[in-house]
């Protein structure tokens, strides 16, 4: 579930990048004394109603001693954060103030934490608060004393070694800063960087959240890479795997004096400090505490929320929850626009539970679905809108018009869009020749690179990617020159081509030779580009109306399982396998980018819509022959593959049923676990957001919290 964002680390790209202070109003003439000033004493215990409202934690109170913050602690968080506010319309005034409560309010928390699990600990090993309270004040560091908190209490409402967790933050925090300088000498001495760019499926690179790399026996397995003793590559454990491609360690040395001279600049660090060793850095060392006091929040609220989860997962609760949501809808999507809206928002937590009923009216089906484009060429587009003029203006007939159109559409080819997952910013490609995978070649051998490698073969560590399946190989040639660039020679793909990809590849992915076909609207292939006359053309001579039926120029179905929409994202079902492949052939081929952000696709009104006629037509009949129909149509901006991935009842009311099946909710992929999973999280969020609240209202006063504003009032000023 998603995490509360909470004031950790205050290392940032910001910093590491050089985001200096020198010569800047932000420092006085004596920097270093000046960034020493505390701007902010936090103490609880010390706020009007301590007494009353932490009367279960008064033996602890003794644990807790005035927290300061440095005007140092506040320029680093306005070089992390603040300043993007000032970028984005905000005044410094606004700003300061801002991450003044901010960091005042994280103290105040990580305080009553340090309460509440020391009587945690107390209460689950039947000491006493006394002994309990002598342990942890025997420890001499701050560290120490975090570290006690999060180990003793760390079977309690999660299994996170949260110790490990902060490490693992502050060093991959590290090393990503110096990544970033190490690759820019890289692409300086080469003086290449990949500029192509295509949309990425949701989640690439995207870590498992409270992820970090351990040993066999817990311990964490990630180092520091810094080039200096200590700090070798081969220290660094699983960072290893990250490594910049091309390091050594004369760069990576070079990179960290950078990053140190950065900090310096910033006067993070004295300059009299030993800088050999990065843990040792003063600035580090506190950010390593700033890590532990987030960890500490976290681990007070995983405990809260453990004895808030049992009620929010009974079925009692979770049918309240549904039918609230439930007889909202059913008032607010009552007429067509509502719903319609409420289609284009579907999310996995933005939920349809409602349609209106559109039989009464004569219309269909409401539905959703993908769309791979295969354009006309730059040449053959100018020559369209040439006849395109020319039908506006009246001097071409429409039959004179759609026969120039299907000249054009006979000689429409493509090629893999994917190139600039190879050339641009991030090269995301892999061989898959050289891992246990199996992958799809269409026959051709020589088809054996797939993208994203983390979240295919890494994933304790990386989420899976949703509704792409990722096997299927770039469609063309590759090879390497001497510089180690990429030569890249696409295959050129017709319609025809195009269609016995998409078919063998959903026929790969579900592991049946029979589960996809197609036939010609008009028997063949060649059977579509027929001569058009105001015999054939129109539904009405008469009436001139044009029969888009006209353009269809093959329908297919995928053989499915269920097209229950209860069941679209359960993962070893047909329905979800095939949509997925469908999904990734998008991202391989259509020139339509806007349709790969979409959730499971364009949605398409039963009523009429704002896509052109070709498309709409189309799009409504595959829809009424339910999800798995895919239809292939030419348009006047080439040819398209539509593929229905989910229908609604047109006779209206739940769209789910109005019985939900709970005991599905542990299933992954089913109506009722996506629900359960969307209302855990958001009334967990919304429950911790209001404790949060309560908290801070109870021990964030006049008497907890004192503001030295002498120590920041310029900061204040710096509009003026």
């Amino acid at each position: 579930m998603k995490k509360r964002k909470i004031i950790g680390g205050t290392l940032a790209a910001a910093i590491a990048f050089g985001a200096t202070l020198s010569g800047c109003s932000l420092v006085s003439t004596n920097a270093e004394t000046n960034l020493n000033q505390t701007v902010a004493e936090v103490n609880i215990t010390l706020s009007e109603d301590f007494e009353t409202n932490a009367a279960d934690y008064a033996s602890y109170s003794g644990a807790i001693s005035t927290a300061n913050v440095s005007r140092r602690d506040l320029i680093a968080y306005f070089l992390n954060t603040g300043y993007s506010y000032v970028q984005s319309g905000y005044t410094y005034k606004t700003v300061f103030n801002m991450l003044i409560e901010a960091l005042t309010e994280t103290e105040a928390l990580t305080q009553y934490a340090t309460l509440y699990l020391l009587n945690a600990i107390s209460e689950n090993s039947g000491a006493t608060a006394s002994s309990i309270y002598a342990e942890y004040s025997s420890l001499e560091t701050e560290q120490e004393r975090y570290m006690y908190l999060l180990t003793e209490t760390q079977d309690m409402g999660s299994q996170i070694n949260r110790v490990n967790l902060a490490t693992y933050s502050l060093y991959y925090s590290i090393n990503s800063s110096l990544d970033s300088y190490e690759q820019e000498l890289i692409e300086e001495d080469d003086d290449e960087s990949g500029s192509d760019s295509r949309t990425t499926p949701t989640g690439v690179d995207t870590e498992i959240d409270d992820y970090y790399p351990a040993n066999e026996d817990g311990s964490l397995n990630y180092g520091i890479y810094t080039g200096y003793t200590g700090y070798l590559l081969s220290d660094s454990g699983a960072y290893q795997d990250d490594k910049v491609d091309g390091t050594n360690r004369t760069l990576r040395s070079y990179a960290y004096n950078e990053f140190v001279k950065s900090l310096k600049a910033n006067y993070l660090v004295g300059e009299d400090e030993d800088c050999s060793d990065v843990l040792n850095l003063s600035y580090i060392q506190a950010e390593y505490i700033n890590q532990l006091q987030a960890q500490v929040i976290e681990q007070y609220y995983d405990i809260y929320e453990s004895q808030l989860k049992e009620d929010i997962s009974t079925e009692d609760y979770l049918t309240a929850r549904y039918n609230e949501l439930l007889n909202q809808q059913s008032v607010t999507y009552s007429d067509a626009d509502s719903f319609e809206t409420a289609l284009d928002s579907m999310a996995s937590d933005s939920f349809v539970l409602y349609a209106p009923d559109t039989t009464s009216t004569g219309n269909g089906t409401f539905g959703f679905v993908y769309n791979i484009l295969l354009p006309f060429s730059q040449s053959q587009s100018n020559t369209l809108s040439y006849y395109s003029d020319m039908y506006d203006s009246g001097s071409i007939t429409d039959e004179e018009y759609y026969n120039q159109r299907n000249l054009l559409l006979k000689n429409i080819t493509t090629t893999d869009q994917r190139a600039a997952w190879f050339t641009g910013t991030t090269d995301y490609s892999f061989d898959a020749s050289e891992t246990d995978l199996a992958y799809y070649n269409g026959g051709d051998d020589g088809r054996t690179y797939l993208f994203f490698e983390n979240n295919l073969l890494k994933t304790d560590r990386y989420e899976e990617l949703e509704n792409y399946i990722g096997l299927y190989t770039y469609n063309g040639t590759i090879s390497e020159a001497k510089d180690g660039s990429y030569i890249l020679t696409p295959n050129t793909l017709t319609i025809d081509d195009m269609l016995e990809e998409f078919v063998g590849y959903v026929n790969y992915v579900l592991g049946d030779d029979r589960a996809a076909s197609y036939t010609y609207k008009f028997g063949t292939s060649e059977g579509y580009y027929q001569t058009y006359t105001a015999e054939n053309l129109y539904t009405d001579d008469t009436q001139k109306e044009i029969d888009y039926t006209n353009f269809i120029y093959a329908t297919g179905k995928v053989t499915i399982d269920s097209d229950s929409i209860s069941n679209l994202f359960v993962k070893d079902s047909t329905q979800y396998k095939a949509l997925s492949a469908v999904n990734e052939l998008q991202y391989a081929y259509t020139t339509d980018t806007s349709v790969l952000s979409q959730y499971i696709g364009y949605s398409v009104s039963a009523y009429d819509t704002s896509y052109i006629k070709e498309f709409e037509t189309a799009a409504k009949a595959a829809i009424e022959e339910g999800a798995g129909t895919f239809y292939v149509l030419a348009g006047d901006y080439g040819w398209h593959i539509i593929y229905v991935t989910a229908t609604f009842d047109n006779n209206g009311g739940a769209v789910y049923g109005e019985e939900i099946d709970w005991s599905q909710k542990d299933t992954e992929g089913t109506f009722a676990n996506l629900f359960y999973e969307y209302i855990r999280e958001s009334d967990l969020d919304s429950a911790t957001s209001t404790r949060r609240s309560q908290l801070i209202s109870l021990f964030v006063d006049d008497y907890s919290v004192v503001l030295y504003e002498d120590a920041y009032s310029d900061l204040l000023e710096l509009d003026s």
